[in-house]
């Protein structure tokens, strides 16, 4: 993973040679195909009732843990630790991103991180009896290793996609990362309701699909370091840590004469804080507060990740005609619904739940997809790794402010239904300062062609 596979700087695409483009594209789908399990099997489905259990059985009376000697509900660990770990990621995403533009050399840190966070993944497997503590540890290792890899990760799309065609390489992008979680739960869903048959336990059922995520994200991350290519930049007199850090700084600077790019991120990182939060949260909600089974869950689960698919792709083509702005804010005020919906959501309910599901799947992927592509028109040329670190910081980076508020709603009022109820205000908020923004401005600001549907 080491060799020299740098190349003269070019960095955006190569219009000339468009069979090489569609080569790293293809590649370049596989990393969230690869990654995608950890986001489904272990944070939605898995890790958050798992670890809860776990810390349930290290509580004391009064139902709390005490790490590092804090009380904490052990309800509300899971929630903390997403935020700890998201907070991690922040102290390292922007170095990355400036030492991965300083060096071109994107592809030995993405294998870096992700390998990291699959070892992390595949070490869940020892999480029994109540080693809340370790549960915990390898959450924050694997998560913030997976938001430092998506800023490299994402950093690509610009230098492998023609303007014109980021709305669909994005979109397909996340249809791959849909598939495969899709394709790893109904896997997930035989070895969990079968336990008994293959001579399992349930516990040693749920640690097997824990480490399982770990192996796919290792084992398919193999592909995109095979087929991206890293474009050599010029040597600068420094080295690239100490030079990072100084970029770092520099970076913030120069992002001030973009104002309305980080009008932008603003937007994005409110309303992506409640998205977040859903997906990670929804498995407890669902668990904890609806009283339905794992294996109703899962299917639920299962739900969201096939018209995950066929959301992103028809919110692609929606973009197309009305605008990738406008399909956006028609997404958040579905999720504006669905959290309404869900906080009247009777208990024991799950045809109602699956409901629910459909719902959340038909705008997770479009939303996501395209705020991304979005985001990509608003970069200047050269900077993509810099600016896409702030970008990461916003989708996974600072999005550790809406699992501390679920969290904290919980810790105080002890009901889920007041905890799923307070998101709102992060889709309401986000879409008012979206609307704001004029994205076609901003992306000439930028120094970028305008699309014709922007």
């Amino acid at each position: 993973m080491t060799a020299d596979t740098t190349e003269p700087d070019r960095p955006a695409a190569d219009p000339a040679d468009p069979a090489a483009r569609r080569r790293e594209q293809r590649g370049w789908y596989f990393y969230d195909f690869a990654c995608s399990v950890y986001s489904t099997s272990v944070i939605t489905v898995f890790l958050g009732p798992y670890l809860t259990s776990v810390a349930e059985a290290a509580a004391d009376a009064e139902g709390f843990v005490h790490p590092l000697g804090i009380p904490v509900r052990a309800g509300s660990l899971f929630a903390y630790a997403v935020s700890a770990s998201i907070l991690v990621a922040v102290l390292v995403m922007p170095l990355v991103g400036a030492v991965a533009d300083r060096t071109g050399r994107k592809k030995p840190l993405l294998a870096v991180c992700a390998y990291i966070g699959a070892a992390a993944t595949g070490g869940m497997f020892f999480l029994s009896g109540d080693r809340y503590l370790l549960g915990a540890f390898l959450l924050i290792v694997a998560n913030a290793s997976l938001a430092v890899s998506m800023v490299l990760y994402n950093a690509y799309l610009p230098q492998i996609a023609e303007p014109n065609e980021r709305d669909a390489v994005s979109s397909r992008g996340w249809a791959f990362g849909y598939t495969s979680g899709a394709l790893v739960l109904v896997l997930n869903l035989v070895l969990y309701s079968g336990h008994d048959s293959f001579g399992l336990s349930q516990g040693e059922a749920v640690r097997i699909c824990l480490a399982s995520a770990g192996l796919w994200w290792g084992a398919f991350t193999l592909i995109p370091l095979r087929r991206l290519r890293d474009r050599r930049v010029e040597p600068q007199g420094e080295g690239a840590v100490g030079g990072g850090w100084r970029q770092l700084v520099a970076t913030l600077r120069d992002m001030r004469r973009y104002p309305l790019t980080l009008s932008f991120l603003l937007a994005y990182l409110v309303y992506n804080d409640g998205v977040q939060t859903v997906i990670s949260q929804a498995s407890i909600y669902g668990s904890k507060e609806l009283g339905l089974d794992q294996t109703t869950l899962i299917t639920a689960v299962l739900l969201v990740q096939v018209l995950a698919v066929a959301g992103a792709l028809g919110m692609g083509r929606l973009a197309r005609s009305y605008g990738a702005k406008r399909t956006i804010l028609g997404s958040l005020a579905i999720w504006t619904l669905i959290l309404a919906a869900g906080y009247f959501l009777p208990a024991g309910a799950p045809v109602a739940f699956f409901c629910l599901a459909a719902a959340i799947g038909l705008v997770l992927g479009g939303s996501q997809a395209l705020s991304r592509s979005l985001f990509s028109h608003l970069v200047p040329r050269g900077k993509e790794a810099e600016y896409f670190s702030a970008y990461e910081m916003s989708d996974r980076g600072l999005s550790w402010l809406g699992p501390l508020v679920f969290g904290l709603a919980y810790q105080l009022t002890g009901s889920y239904r007041d905890a799923i109820i307070s998101l709102v205000i992060f889709f309401a908020a986000g879409f008012l300062l979206l609307a704001r923004v004029p994205v076609r401005r901003a992306v000439a600001a930028a120094g970028n062609p305008v699309p014709d549907r922007i």
